[in-house]
Protein backbone atom coordinates (compact mmCIF):
# COMPACT_ATOMS: atom_id res chain seq x y z
CA UNK A 1 0.00 0.00 0.00
CA UNK A 2 1.11 3.78 -0.63
CA UNK A 3 0.20 7.05 1.29
CA UNK A 4 0.50 10.07 0.76
CA UNK A 5 0.65 12.97 3.54
CA UNK A 6 1.29 16.89 3.76
CA UNK A 7 1.15 18.78 7.16
CA UNK A 8 1.06 22.44 6.84
CA UNK A 9 -0.28 25.50 9.06
CA UNK A 10 -3.00 27.68 8.17
CA UNK A 11 -3.52 31.22 9.98
CA UNK A 12 -7.40 30.88 10.80
CA UNK A 13 -9.15 29.13 13.66
CA UNK A 14 -9.58 25.39 14.15
CA UNK A 15 -13.71 25.54 13.44
CA UNK A 16 -12.90 27.60 10.05
CA UNK A 17 -10.61 24.81 8.70
CA UNK A 18 -12.83 22.43 9.65
CA UNK A 19 -16.13 23.85 7.67
CA UNK A 20 -14.04 24.32 4.90
CA UNK A 21 -12.64 20.58 4.71
CA UNK A 22 -15.54 19.05 5.58
CA UNK A 23 -19.02 20.71 4.54
CA UNK A 24 -19.88 20.67 1.23
CA UNK A 25 -19.97 24.82 1.11
CA UNK A 26 -15.95 24.50 2.38
CA UNK A 27 -15.03 21.69 -0.18
CA UNK A 28 -16.80 23.56 -2.97
CA UNK A 29 -14.54 26.51 -2.21
CA UNK A 30 -10.83 24.91 -2.88
CA UNK A 31 -11.79 20.53 -4.03
CA UNK A 32 -15.11 20.10 -5.92
CA UNK A 33 -16.65 21.83 -8.28
CA UNK A 34 -19.73 20.78 -6.47
CA UNK A 35 -20.71 18.48 -3.23
CA UNK A 36 -23.70 16.88 -0.68
CA UNK A 37 -23.68 15.61 2.19
CA UNK A 38 -23.60 15.73 5.92
CA UNK A 39 -21.26 15.92 8.19
CA UNK A 40 -21.81 12.59 10.78
CA UNK A 41 -19.83 9.27 10.64
CA UNK A 42 -21.56 7.03 8.41
CA UNK A 43 -22.95 9.43 6.49
CA UNK A 44 -22.21 9.19 2.66
CA UNK A 45 -21.17 12.20 0.58
CA UNK A 46 -21.34 12.89 -3.33
CA UNK A 47 -18.82 14.82 -4.86
CA UNK A 48 -19.35 16.38 -8.39
CA UNK A 49 -15.87 17.05 -10.73
CA UNK A 50 -16.38 16.52 -14.45
CA UNK A 51 -19.44 14.86 -16.68
CA UNK A 52 -17.44 11.31 -15.64
CA UNK A 53 -16.43 12.14 -12.25
CA UNK A 54 -19.05 11.74 -9.91
CA UNK A 55 -18.05 9.92 -6.55
CA UNK A 56 -19.10 8.70 -3.46
CA UNK A 57 -17.49 8.76 0.12
CA UNK A 58 -18.80 7.99 3.74
CA UNK A 59 -17.49 9.87 6.10
CA UNK A 60 -15.34 7.37 8.28
CA UNK A 61 -14.14 9.76 11.11
CA UNK A 62 -15.66 13.10 12.57
CA UNK A 63 -14.92 14.76 15.83
CA UNK A 64 -15.60 18.49 15.60
CA UNK A 65 -12.85 21.38 15.11
CA UNK A 66 -10.43 17.86 15.41
CA UNK A 67 -10.37 15.19 12.33
CA UNK A 68 -12.32 14.35 9.40
CA UNK A 69 -11.69 11.48 7.50
CA UNK A 70 -13.34 10.08 4.13
CA UNK A 71 -13.56 6.22 2.91
CA UNK A 72 -14.02 6.10 -1.05
CA UNK A 73 -16.46 4.38 -2.77
CA UNK A 74 -17.61 5.62 -5.94
CA UNK A 75 -14.30 6.46 -7.90
CA UNK A 76 -11.42 6.06 -9.51
CA UNK A 77 -10.34 2.97 -9.54
CA UNK A 78 -7.32 3.45 -7.82
CA UNK A 79 -9.35 5.44 -4.75
CA UNK A 80 -11.57 3.00 -4.06
CA UNK A 81 -11.69 2.10 -0.18
CA UNK A 82 -8.58 4.94 0.15
CA UNK A 83 -8.71 7.30 3.33
CA UNK A 84 -8.24 11.20 2.74
CA UNK A 85 -8.55 12.62 5.73
CA UNK A 86 -7.43 15.76 8.03
CA UNK A 87 -6.10 15.80 11.40
CA UNK A 88 -6.17 19.81 12.86
CA UNK A 89 -4.39 20.80 15.80
CA UNK A 90 -4.35 24.24 17.79
CA UNK A 91 -1.24 26.01 17.71
CA UNK A 92 -1.55 29.52 19.07
CA UNK A 93 -4.57 30.41 17.24
CA UNK A 94 -2.76 28.56 13.96
CA UNK A 95 -4.24 25.35 12.81
CA UNK A 96 -1.36 22.80 12.28
CA UNK A 97 -2.91 20.55 9.17
CA UNK A 98 -2.15 17.10 9.20
CA UNK A 99 -3.18 16.03 6.01
CA UNK A 100 -3.64 12.36 4.59
CA UNK A 101 -4.75 10.58 2.10
CA UNK A 102 -3.89 6.63 2.32
CA UNK A 103 -4.64 2.85 1.35
CA UNK A 104 -3.90 3.36 -2.20
CA UNK A 105 -3.51 -0.64 -3.67
CA UNK A 106 -0.03 0.45 -5.17
CA UNK A 107 2.06 3.99 -6.11
CA UNK A 108 1.74 4.12 -9.61
CA UNK A 109 1.66 6.74 -11.85
CA UNK A 110 -1.80 7.93 -10.85
CA UNK A 111 -0.32 8.02 -7.25
CA UNK A 112 2.50 10.55 -8.16
CA UNK A 113 -0.17 12.72 -10.10
CA UNK A 114 -2.51 12.55 -6.83
CA UNK A 115 0.15 13.18 -4.54
CA UNK A 116 0.95 16.58 -6.56
CA UNK A 117 -2.69 17.57 -7.11
CA UNK A 118 -3.29 17.88 -3.46
CA UNK A 119 -0.55 19.99 -2.87
CA UNK A 120 -2.17 21.98 -4.97
CA UNK A 121 -5.55 21.65 -3.99
CA UNK A 122 -4.02 22.19 0.01
CA UNK A 123 -2.96 25.36 -1.58
CA UNK A 124 -5.57 26.98 -2.63
CA UNK A 125 -7.57 25.34 0.96
CA UNK A 126 -4.71 27.22 2.67
CA UNK A 127 -5.25 30.97 0.52
CA UNK A 128 -8.81 30.28 0.59
CA UNK A 129 -8.83 30.64 4.56
CA UNK A 130 -6.11 33.58 4.72
CA UNK A 131 -6.51 35.69 2.44
CA UNK A 132 -10.42 34.72 1.21
CA UNK A 133 -9.05 33.72 -2.26
CA UNK A 134 -11.53 32.01 -4.90
CA UNK A 135 -10.21 29.86 -7.59
CA UNK A 136 -12.71 28.79 -10.13
CA UNK A 137 -12.86 25.11 -10.29
CA UNK A 138 -11.24 24.95 -13.95
CA UNK A 139 -8.78 26.87 -13.11
CA UNK A 140 -7.41 25.22 -9.72
CA UNK A 141 -4.59 23.21 -10.98
CA UNK A 142 -3.13 26.19 -13.31
CA UNK A 143 -2.65 28.49 -10.35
Amino acid sequence: MADIFHNFPINASIDKVFDAISTPNGLDRWWTKTSSGKVAIGETFHFHFEPDYNWTAVVSKCIRDKEFELTMQNSDEDWKGSKVGFRLINKHNVTEVQFYHTDWKEENEHFRISNFCWAMYLRILKRNLEFGEFVQYADRLNV
